[in-house]
C-alpha cells in the first residue's frame, strides 16, 4: 500500500492519499484545490488511477479539488448525503465501503457535530477524522447545522469505542502535530477527557471563536466540488457531449471496450505515416512524462483535459484531419481516440503499445 499525509500551510489542512500497490487504484481525503499540480505530480510519479476524492464534510476554511481532480481523471467525488453537496457522484451513507483493489478498504463513520454531515473515514488501524476530532482538542460547533451534544456523542459513542492503538488523522492541526491514537485521545483531549456531555456542550458553546475568514466563499463552492461556474459549466457539458461513465466495469475493461470502437496502428504504420506528414500527433500523456521524453513534434494534450483544452488547438481545428495518438502503453490513447470520435474528429488512430512500444523500436524521441 501507498499512504502519504500532506499539509497546507495556508489553511493548516492535511490531506492523505491512499492507494493500492497492486491495482494502482488510489483515492484522495480533503484535497485541496490550490495543490491540484502536487496531487497530478504525485499520481504521476506512482504510476497511480485516481478512483476517488473523499470529503470528510463541506469545508468551510479551504476550497476543495475534488472536482478539478474529477476533470483531470475522472476520480469520483464522494462528500455525505447531509452536506447538500448535490453534484457530487457519490452521496456517502454511514456504513458505506469504498474499496482500492481487491484487499483494501475504506469504511465510512457518520461523525455529525461540526457540522451535520461530518464522517470519518476507517482504513486498517487508522481513523480519518477530519474535523470532528483533531490532536488534543476538536472542531467548533457553531455553524453549518452544527450541534455540540451530537459531536459528544460520535466521539465517545464511535470513535472513543476503536481499539486504543487506531492511529488518529486529524483534518487540521495549528500546532505541527500529525497523529495520535484513540488511546491518546480518550485519556488525554483537554476537551473531552474526563468531561461530561453537558460539560462539553458549555465549553463549546462559549469558544466564542472568529468567523472562518473564507466561510463564504468556500461553503458554496464546496458544494459544488470546488469549481466555480465557468468549471460547473464545462463539467455539464463534457457530462451531455459524452457517454456516461458506467461504475460497474473497471478501468481496464474500460480500455477494452474503447479499443473495440478505435482504430489501433503498429508503430512501423505510426512511423510511415508521420514520414508522409499531413497528420497531427498528439501525446495524451502528463506533463512530467512527456517532458522526460516525447516523440518529436508531438502535440501534448493530457487526457485528463483533453475535452476542455482540445477547442484551443488550433492544430485540430480541421476534424477531418488525420490525428495520431499515443500514451505511456496505448491504454489512455485507446479512451482519447474514442473521446475524439465521439466529439466528432473523423480520421482519428491510437498507436498500440505507446511510447514504450516506441523506445523499444529504437526510434529516436
Amino acid at each position: 500500500m501507498i499512504f502519504k499525509q500532506l499539509f497546507d500551510t495556508e489553511t493548516w489542512t492535511y490531506t492523505y492519499l491512499i492507494a493500492d500497490t497492486i491495482s494502482k487504484e488510489a483515492v484522495f481525503i480533503d484535497p485541496v484545490n490550490t495543490h491540484i499540480d502536487d496531487y497530478i505530480a504525485l499520481l504521476s510519479v506512482n504510476g497511480l488511477q485516481l478512483k476517488y476524492t473523499l470529503e470528510t464534510h463541506v469545508h468551510a476554511d479551504h476550497i476543495t479539488a475534488s472536482g478539478l481532480l474529477r476533470q483531470r481523471f475522472g476520480a469520483q467525488t464522494a462528500v455525505s448525503q447531509l452536506c447538500g453537496a448535490e453534484t457530487a457522484d457519490v452521496q456517502i451513507q454511514d456504513g458505506d465501503i469504498f474499496k482500492l483493489g481487491a484487499s483494501e478498504q475504506i469504511k465510512v463513520i457518520a461523525t455529525p457535530g461540526h457540522t451535520r454531515g461530518s464522517i470519518s473515514f476507517l482504513w486498517r488501524d487508522r481513523i480519518f477524522t477530519g474535523d470532528s476530532l483533531f490532536v488534543g482538542g476538536c472542531g467548533r460547533t457553531d455553524f453549518q447545522g452544527g450541534d455540540p451534544g451530537a459531536l459528544y456523542d460520535c466521539i465517545t459513542q464511535r470513535l472513543f469505542t476503536l481499539p486504543d492503538e487506531t492511529l488518529v488523522y486529524p483534518g487540521h492541526d495549528y500546532q505541527g502535530r500529525w497523529v495520535s491514537s484513540i488511546k491518546q485521545e480518550r485519556t488525554n483531549n483537554p476537551r473531552l477527557s474526563g468531561k461530561t456531555r453537558e460539560e462539553f456542550i458549555e465549553i463549546m458553546n462559549n469558544l466564542n471563536l472568529p468567523k472562518p475568514h473564507l466561510i463564504d466563499e468556500a461553503v458554496p463552492a464546496n458544494r459544488y466540488c470546488g469549481l466555480d461556474e465557468k468549471e460547473r459549466q464545462d463539467a455539464v457539458l463534457l457530462r451531455d457531449t459524452l457517454q456516461p461513465l458506467r461504475t460497474d466495469i473497471s478501468p481496464q475493461d474500460l480500455v477494452i471496450d474503447a479499443k473495440q470502437h478505435i482504430t489501433e496502428v503498429t508503430v512501423d504504420t505510426a512511423k510511415q505515416l508521420l514520414a508522409e506528414g499531413n497528420i497531427v500527433l498528439v501525446d495524451t500523456r502528463e506533463e512530467s512524462e512527456y517532458a522526460a521524453g516525447h516523440i518529436d513534434e508531438a502535440l501534448l494534450l493530457p487526457r485528463g483535459v483533453l475535452e476542455f483544452k482540445i477547442g484551443n488547438c488550433v492544430e485540430l481545428t480541421d476534424k477531418s484531419k488525420a490525428v495520431l495518438i499515443y500514451c505511456r502503453t496505448g491504454g489512455r490513447s485507446a479512451l482519447a481516440a474514442q473521446t475524439m470520435q465521439q466529439l466528432g474528429y473523423k480520421n482519428v488512430l491510437s498507436m498500440a503499445g505507446g511510447f514504450e512500444a516506441w523506445q523499444k523500436a529504437g526510434v529516436q524521441v
